[in-house]
């Protein structure tokens, strides 16, 4: 089951009623003076020269072919040596004439060849490739008709063209690269008459520059297949035409003008906030022909000698920020009192009884087994990336919580009390008391297949991932920390020191986070109500979508999502119910989900509210971001960039947190089922002593074998292998959520119907995923729905059950009825 976490802040009484709040408050003063908001770019631009290309012929176009620059003249084409020291000429076998050629466009890894008519006007367009040193051209589909001021962009498997047609009027085309022949679409074409100067595909949009004959001032359109065109932020300047290049994952650089004829300076723009910022003077005089090359910009400068072309080239770097000692310190005292906590419960505990270390004794209290479920189920994944989503969109994906809240008093109410009362330390034993051995065995092996290699590796790399990309702490270390230090609290101190550790760690969290919004808002000259109003009127704050679109986040498909991922999938999570069967009575369990539910509300507010504080402070300094860095690293940025020192190394902690509250959990969990579903059923007259030796001998081989998992996927691609762990929990565990479901709510499912439902909603949802009939995220509840259709159907055909279910199924026990 996937929740993800959200929490609001709650307002204070009267600070002269708390002092920890007065204190809270004066560190908070002392360290936004102590950093006050910078001025400076946090990026620095490294400036290349290149050698002069010696030609009498004027230059007709720029572009990188294969990491390689291409400058086409009059004359021929010419490629720049792999030393970057001399440029020689390229063979070209089916070079236009001088008089055909209008331009060469380049996309930083593609270029494009403009033919034009004899009375100057684009004609049509030819791909460039270079093959052992040869420029090869391939002629994409004829134009529509004939236009002028012609500019390309890429996106994806899409060439799009902006231009002037014959009347006047402004024209937009698409075409798919991938099939030279694709027939070219008209799209809506700009508001505005003005002529094309630049056009960029950034993400899902296009970015156009137009310049009309009777306005010195350019005009900067965004147009998306969503909302159409719209005003773009003012220029601070004029583009020089075809210079802007996407990068990163919302940035655009352009080589800019102040005012025409004055020295041209390196600007970015910033799709989200819209806000421009000058970039460390890259010295590039006056500019020419530009194109995209490594991180950076390619132009050509105006010869100053005859018969000489110069060449000038920036990159982007964006530098680490290494944690200071005050950081390190406040990371060390946490994972200190984690493994002490971890520690104290080993030595407390006599370590005989496998309710001790599986469930706690059941003698947890509520209110901390609730907050351990929040813990667990918020993941340094979900403390990086909502605050991300936040800050790219608004607060939409919050009405997942608020009805995810509604899901969990059903849990509460229905599936808790039916469960604990069966006195259960795995949650698959129910899959044997009510179906068969083989069911609840297979269904607690692909569970722990799941938990280690899809859940557990990713949680570990990840922020990982993260932290190394701002801090300069190496990968290598970020994991092996995480892991070890978890490993050891949580086999020492058994679940006690699991949901203990949790509790601690949701503070850690939220203090980080408080603190961050805080410094935020300190840093704006207007405060909150600058906070807010800049807030509401970029519509950040939106949290509800009734709309039926199914593209987009709606109501709609959140109260989808919950019902299949709440509610019919929390009885199979051992993860989550391991907490629930810790507390000392029913009506207590029941009160530990309500508690979870409690804090969510608040949580998801408080993530998000971190999003939008990001949005609005980055509007006001977008020069403190880093191009090069994507969407989902804005929060560590900030921490790393902005804020002053031990503070970075609490939120460090706080991320660190999120991930081993939920490694524990697992570590934990996947120890107990191995314990009770296996060792203690194939192993004759085990003790509990011995199982629990063996639970914590296999938490420890969890542990490492996740650790080598992580370890193994930063060589790869990282997004990827996380959309993978996505699907393969709902291709190989929605089949299971099913089964429960069958189980608990209809008194005539089968053993035998059931294996039959789980087997087809495993290979028809296969079937489903090989022919790339749906989004991933659709598996799961097709696969559940599948298992639930197909299970109950076969089971009419056999036999009704035998047994009692007198506590098995939602109802009361009344034999003969389905």
């Amino acid at each position: 089951m996937t929740i993800t976490p959200k929490v609001p802040m709650r307002k204070p009484a009267s600070i002269a009623l708390y002092p920890s709040l007065r204190l809270w408050v004066a560190l908070l003063l002392l360290c936004a003076a102590i950093s006050a908001a910078h001025a400076e770019s946090l990026v620095s631009v490294k400036h290349t020269g290149f050698p002069p290309l010696i030609s009498d012929a004027p230059l007709i176009g720029l572009a990188v072919i294969d990491a390689r620059p291409v400058a086409v003249t009059d004359d021929g084409a010419w490629l720049l040596a792999a030393d970057q020291r001399s440029w020689r000429r390229a063979a070209w076998p089916s070079r236009p004439s001088a008089a055909e050629m209008a331009g060469v466009v380049g996309t930083g890894h593609e270029a494009w060849l403009l033919r034009q008519a004899s009375d100057g006007s684009l004609q049509r367009i030819e791909r460039l490739s270079l093959r052992s040193d040869e420029l090869q051209t391939v002629a994409m589909a004829p134009l529509p008709e004939t236009l002028s001021d012609a500019r390309l962009a890429v996106q994806g498997d899409a060439l799009y063209l902006a231009g002037i047609g014959k009347d006047g009027r402004p024209r937009l085309y698409r075409a798919a690269i991938s099939r030279a022949d694709a027939a070219w679409q008209a799209l809506p074409a700009w508001p505005d008459d003005g002529a094309p100067v630049a056009l960029v595909a950034q993400t899902s949009a296009l970015y156009l520059t137009t310049a009309a004959a009777d306005s010195a001032r350019q005009q900067f359109w965004r147009w998306s297949g969503e909302s159409g065109w719209e005003q773009a932020a003012a220029i601070p300047g004029n583009i020089i035409a075809g210079s802007g290049r996407a990068i990163g994952q919302a940035h655009i650089l352009y080589l800019m003008e102040a005012l025409p004829g004055a020295a041209t300076r390196l600007m970015s723009f910033h799709t989200i906030t819209g806000a421009w910022a000058g970039l460390p003077d890259p010295h590039a005089g006056s500019a020419g022909h530009a194109t995209a090359w490594n991180d950076g910009l390619l132009w050509a400068k105006p010869g100053k000698v005859p018969g000489r072309i110069g060449f000038d080239a920036v990159q982007i770097d964006g530098g680490r920020h290494l944690l200071q000692w005050l950081d390190w310190i406040v990371i060390v005292l946490y994972l200190a009192v984690m493994v002490g906590i971890g520690g104290y419960f080993y030595l407390a505990e006599k370590r005989t009884s496998t309710a001790d270390f599986f469930v706690g004794g059941r003698s947890i209290p509520f209110w901390a087994a609730g907050v351990s479920l929040y813990a667990t189920n918020t993941s340094s994944i979900s403390f990086i990336a909502i605050p991300a989503k936040a800050f790219e969109s608004n607060w939409q994906y919050l009405a997942n919580n608020l009805i995810a809240v509604l899901g969990l008093m059903f849990v509460a109410v229905w599936i808790v009390p039916l469960l604990r009362r069966l006195d259960l330390m795995s949650v698959f034993t129910y899959l044997e008391t009510r179906f068969h051995p083989a069911i609840r065995m297979l269904a607690s092996a692909l569970c722990i297949l799941m938990q280690i290699g899809s859940r557990m590796s990713v949680i570990l790399f990840l922020p990982a991932l993260a932290i190394a990309t701002i801090t300069g702490i190496d990968v290598v270390w970020s994991i092996l920390i995480m892991g070890v230090f978890t490993i050891l609290y949580t086999t020492l101190g058994g679940m006690k020191a699991v949901i203990w550790t949790d509790f601690v760690q949701v503070f850690v969290m939220f203090g980080g986070a408080i603190f961050a919004i805080g410094f935020i808002v300190y840093q704006l000259n207007g405060g909150v109500p600058e906070f807010v109003g800049t807030a509401m009127a970029a519509d950040k704050m939106k949290v509800f979508d009734f709309s039926f679109d199914l593209t987009k986040a709606t109501v709609w498909g959140f109260i989808f999502l919950v019902v299949f991922d709440v509610v019919l999938t929390f009885p199979k999570d051992q993860v989550l119910m391991q907490r629930v069967l810790s507390t000392r009575s029913d009506k207590e369990a029941g009160r530990s989900i309500w508690t979870f539910a409690a804090i969510m509300i608040p949580g998801g507010f408080l993530f998000y509210l971190i999003g939008t504080a990001l949005y609005v402070y980055y509007q006001s300094h977008p020069e403190r971001m880093n191009p090069m860095l994507p969407i989902d690293a804005t929060f560590p940025l900030f921490i790393a960039a902005e804020l002053p020192m031990g503070v970075t190394g609490l939120i460090v902690a706080g991320i660190l947190a999120a991930a081993m509250s939920t490694l524990s959990s697992i570590i934990n969990s996947v120890s107990t089922l191995v314990s009770v579903d296996f060792y203690e059923r194939l192993v004759k007259n085990p003790t509990p002593k011995k199982s629990v030796l063996f639970a914590e001998i296999v938490g420890v081989l969890v542990g490492l074998t996740g650790i080598g998992i992580a370890l193994l996927l930063s060589r790869y691609d990282i997004h990827s292998l996380f959309d993978v762990s996505i699907e393969l929990a709902g291709l190989l565990g929605g089949g299971f959520a099913g089964a429960y479901t069958l189980g608990m709510f209809t008194r005539r499912a089968n053993a035998k119907g059931v294996a039959i439902g789980i087997g087809s909603s495993i290979a028809l949802t296969l079937l489903a995923w090989s022919m790339d009939l749906v989004h991933p995220y659709f598996y799961l509840a097709i696969s559940i729905l599948l298992c639930i259709v197909i299970g109950y159907a076969a089971s009419l055909l056999f036999p009704a059950p035998q047994q009692s279910l007198e506590g098995l199924t939602i109802y009361r026990q009344r034999p003969g009825r389905a």
